[in-house]
């Protein structure tokens, strides 16, 4: 059959990675494929030494890739924002398919990628954009369909794990960690998307998109960093049956759905709870399958290429299909693109348990001020924890509370801070169970 020819843009450690495993396994995925799948043409600005590109078309200019009349598929592996966002655009308005591993551009141009892929009739691919070499998009798309999922939860940043992990084992401080990061190359010199939870919210609003059938909302995601976690909170959520993880969530309630990156305590009987240092994990619970678990490599050179070549089988069996007979995009058929049916919940709407934090003055009557404002507010607590005075007279006293509505929560915490007896800030970490028979 005749092969299908591959326009690669970008040459880094994913470019790189995926141009050597369809040259290295090119027997093995022509015959999974059917025909064989070549690389016509490469656009990079830089070599790459890991790879031998010898006898293959190399341009400095990706935007001949997308151009190049013998080109069937562009593999758009730049990242950013805005020149991925043109390149993609134009490859599909010159009737390419197109696959990517950039979660930041899908979950924040993805409808509209998608609107013109399917007036083209091509195909955008994007296993490679969550969770690296991780079969997660293909499972929620295709191997979950007959599913109506409840809820997913997920560790989709091997950064932030690498060092809550870190941090608990070897107690030591998120400073600490995050320069030890740095200098493996886990994190990048501005740790900011990793750290804050941006690059999390990306991937789970693409998942969140698939899982219920919604657009694409980034930026309707809350996100909540890491930066304030301490080895006293580490230690403190040890004591209490948990471990401290930063999770992106999403779940469908009878008001909306929700979508949320935060540091999350969970029990360590959870199956999240044991997932370490820089890998990722995904689950899903749905209402037929009950829970699944999705674990693996989330980064690095050939594990993303393994999601990549994957995209690029599915385009290779399918690339003679009608449009109308391919998986949808984002899963389902019809997606409402005003997300009128199903909207994202601001965070104030929605029902979390608690861990709160706070240092107070050791002294009668305080405990029962701090409890008295959370009863107000219709906050029940389930544990205290109030540890010796420190030198000043400061207390720590560590609460656990049982669920309760973010817009409850944040009054309550506002009049604890406001408190002449209780100094600096309220620590707050929000807590799930996650649940198996939830």
């Amino acid at each position: 059959m005749k092969p299908v020819k591959v326009g690669i843009c970008g040459l880094g450690t994913v470019g790189g990675g995926t141009f050597n495993v369809l040259v290295r396994n090119a027997d093995e995925i022509a015959r999974r494929a059917g025909r064989p799948i070549i690389v016509e043409q490469v656009g990079a600005r830089r070599d790459n030494p890991d790879c031998d590109i010898t006898g293959v078309s190399r341009t400095h200019d990706i935007f001949d890739v997308v151009r190049n009349p013998e080109i069937d598929v562009v593999v758009e592996l730049i990242g950013g924002y805005d020149v991925a966002h043109e390149l993609v655009m134009e490859a599909i308005a010159n009737g390419k398919h197109v696959v990517t591993a950039n979660k930041a551009l899908i979950a924040v141009h993805g409808n509209e990628i998608f609107r013109a892929a399917a007036e083209k009739g091509v195909m955008v691919a994007f296993e490679a954009a969550v969770a690296g070499g991780i079969p997660v998009i293909k499972s929620l798309r295709e191997g979950l369909g007959a599913n109506r999922i409840q809820w997913l939860a997920g560790i989709i940043n091997g950064t932030g794990n690498f060092i809550l992990s870190a941090m608990r084992d070897e107690g030591r401080s998120f400073e600490d960690v995050l320069a030890e990061a740095q200098a493996l190359g886990y994190a990048e010199a501005d740790p900011t998307f990793d750290v804050e939870g941006i690059d999390a919210a990306h991937k789970l609003t693409i998942l969140a998109s698939i899982a219920f059938g919604v657009p694409l909302q980034f930026d309707k995601a809350y996100t909540e960093g890491i930066s304030r976690i301490t080895a006293e909170d580490i230690e403190q959520a040890d004591n209490l049956g948990y471990i401290i993880k930063h999770l992106g969530i999403t779940r469908a309630t009878a008001k909306g759905l929700e979508l949320r990156v935060h540091p999350t305590l969970i029990p360590k009987e959870r199956l999240l709870a044991n997932v370490h240092g820089v890998k990722n994990a995904i689950e899903v619970m749905g209402d037929a399958v009950g829970p699944t678990l999705y674990y693996g490599a989330g980064a690095g050179a050939e594990p993303t290429a393994s999601a990549v070549v994957a995209d690029l089988l599915d385009v290779a069996r399918d690339i003679a299909t009608d449009h109308r007979y391919r998986v949808p995009y984002l899963a389902f058929a019809e997606v409402n693109q005003h997300g009128d049916t199903l909207p994202i919940l601001p965070m104030e709407d929605i029902e979390t348990a608690c861990y709160l934090r706070l240092q107070a003055v050791d002294r009668p009557g305080v405990l029962a001020r701090v409890a008295s404002i959370l009863s107000e507010q219709g906050i029940s607590i389930e544990a205290i924890i109030q540890k010796e005075a420190t030198e000043g007279e400061l207390v720590p006293i560590i609460l656990l509370t049982h669920r309760a509505r973010e817009l409850h929560m944040n009054e309550a915490i506002r009049q604890l801070e406001a408190l002449v007896d209780v100094a600096g800030s309220v620590v707050r970490i929000r807590v799930e169970d996650l649940d198996d028979n939830a």
